[in-house]
Parts: C-alpha cells; sequence; structure tokens
C-alpha cells in the first residue's frame, strides 16, 4: 500500500442508508472521515442531507469498496484494492436492513450490478431501481463532462433521489 493503513468508513447500528462507494481520498484517508472533501459535499447535495445529518444521525452507513486510501495513478486516484470488499462487505451488509443501498460509482456498480454494461445504462435506470437501490456517478468534479452531457441526472433523477432520501430519513424504520 502506497500509505499506512487507514480505514475509513462509516457503520452505525442499524444503518437506513448504505453508500457502496469507492475507496477514500486523500482528504478523508487524512482526517479518517469518509467524504470529507469536495466530492463530499456535492454527494450530500444531490441526497439534500446537511453534514451533520449525514455524520451524526446513525442513519448513513459508508462502505467503500476499498477501505484505505488507495493512492494515485496517471494523476487521479488509484482503483480501490480489490482486496477489501470481497473480504469484508459480507460481514456488514449480512447485519443490515437499509432501506436504501446507494451505489456510487463504477466500481460499486461492476460490483453489484453488472447487468448493466455501463455506468450511464445503470444511473439512467433509477425509476426502475429506485425506491430500494440507485447508482450515482463519482460526485467529483472529474465527472463535470459527464453531468453537463446527461442533463436528466439533475432533472430527473436527482428530485427522485431527495424525495426517497427524505421518506427514508422520515420513517421510523428500516425496509
Amino acid at each position: 500500500m502506497p500509505h499506512a493503513p487507514n480505514p475509513v468508513f462509516v457503520w452505525p447500528d442499524a444503518p437506513k442508508i448504505i453508500l457502496i462507494s469507492q475507496a477514500p481520498g486523500r482528504l478523508a484517508h487524512a482526517s479518517s472521515i469518509a467524504w470529507n472533501d469536495a466530492s463530499g459535499e456535492r454527494l450530500r447535495g444531490w441526497l439534500r442531507v446537511e453534514r451533520g445529518t449525514f455524520y451524526e444521525s446513525g442513519a448513513f452507513a459508508v462502505l467503500p469498496m476499498g477501505f484505505c486510501f488507495p493512492g494515485y495513478k496517471n494523476g487521479a486516484d488509484a482503483p480501490p484494492l480489490k482486496a477489501c470488499a470481497p473480504k469484508w462487505h459480507h460481514q456488514f451488509l449480512s447485519r443490515a436492513k437499509p432501506s436504501l443501498t446507494i451505489f456510487v460509482g463504477r466500481y460499486a456498480q461492476q460490483s453489484y450490478l453488472p447487468q448493466y454494461k455501463t455506468l450511464t445504462e445503470a444511473v439512467s435506470d433509477f425509476e426502475n431501481l429506485l425506491p430500494a437501490r440507485i447508482v450515482l456517478p463519482h460526485p467529483s468534479g472529474r465527472n463535470n463532462r459527464w453531468l453537463a452531457k446527461h442533463n436528466w441526472f439533475e432533472g430527473a433523477l436527482l428530485p427522485s433521489l431527495k424525495q426517497c432520501v427524505a421518506g427514508v430519513l422520515s420513517s421510523g424504520t428500516n425496509a
């Protein structure tokens, strides 16, 4: 590993919403706080969730495909380490009954929803996946071009996602 191991994830007792994402970035690694960067701000905006609710409510779990910052490759974050998800995800997920699982980025999508040939295909099928699941592109600024090209994401998917998240958070129980 390019850095000292520092697993960064969030796992409350009974998460209502599980985000299965890529791997912590440099800032999350340094702070030991998942989604503690500009991508996290954008993600919380997509969910219409305040920072305090995201981190302190006990409703959100963050389960990355790789638990530690993988370093860099070709000027960007390297892919998540492949050993983490197969070793640990089942142990977490077998104990959870979330109302909503959000797959963030293509690594999570390819692992959990391989029936979709591309991330775009999976993201665009949100109406068939909700209310229990949804796929999102990674909220990194590197995806601004994708977001600009797919205006349905902001116009149709995000309102549906925000409504679903609000419904889950206002309900007293998980699925």
